[in-house]
Parts: C-alpha cells; sequence; structure tokens
C-alpha cells in the first residue's frame, strides 16, 4: 500500500484532538494525530503495543507512576496495557505506530 500524503484526512477523536489514518498492514498501523494547546488524552489502555516519535510541539506524558516531557525527535513506546495519558503543552504533530491494528480508529 502507497498512501500519497494530502492535507486533508483529519477526523476528531477527542475535543482539541485530530487523527489521520496513514499506511497500514496485517499487523501494523500507522497514524498522525493533530493536538491542540492544552488537549488532553484521558487515562486509559489497550492491547496494542504504542510507539511514537514527536514531529512538532511538546507533550506531558503520565505512565505508570511516571511523567516525562517530550519534544521534536524524541520517541517513546508503550506496552500494550499501559496505563497513559498525554497532554499537549503546546500545539503539536505526532507520528505513531500501533500493533496490532486499531480497528477502532480505521472506522473514523
Amino acid at each position: 500500500m502507497i498512501l500519497k500524503a494530502k492535507p486533508e484526512g483529519y477526523k476528531p477523536l477527542i475535543e482539541g484532538i485530530t487523527l489521520k489514518n496513514l499506511a497500514y498492514g496485517e499487523k501494523t498501523h500507522l497514524i498522525q494525530v493533530k493536538l491542540g494547546k492544552g488537549a488532553v488524552i484521558p487515562e486509559h489502555q489497550h492491547p496494542q503495543e504504542q510507539t511514537g516519535y514527536l514531529l512538532s510541539g511538546k507533550l506531558r506524558f503520565f505512565y505508570g507512576e511516571e511523567e516525562a516531557i517530550v519534544l521534536p525527535g524524541d520517541s517513546w513506546s508503550f506496552s500494550g496495557g499501559t496505563i497513559h495519558s498525554a497532554e499537549a503543552l503546546e500545539d503539536t504533530i505526532v507520528l505513531e505506530c500501533f500493533s496490532p491494528l486499531r480497528e477502532d480508529y480505521l472506522s473514523l
């Protein structure tokens, strides 16, 4: 599958956060997420492993008993089942990969 870049295609996820499905296969799913400054991803967990890369902006992650601020060029990976949340400290763009697929995101 080859998907050519285009500016449209973002769907609302929750207030202040939009998601764009990029390429996906049988076992992996790539997305791009835009978060407005102050947007919060509430504490949650999912069975998929989640690996991400911060393209621009600034995020504060909370995971387990830990907290970390990530800047452009930083990356992360959470095992499936890890409880985590995030807060956008600036307008932010994130690239993330899930394995296996996030079927709930494909339906957006």
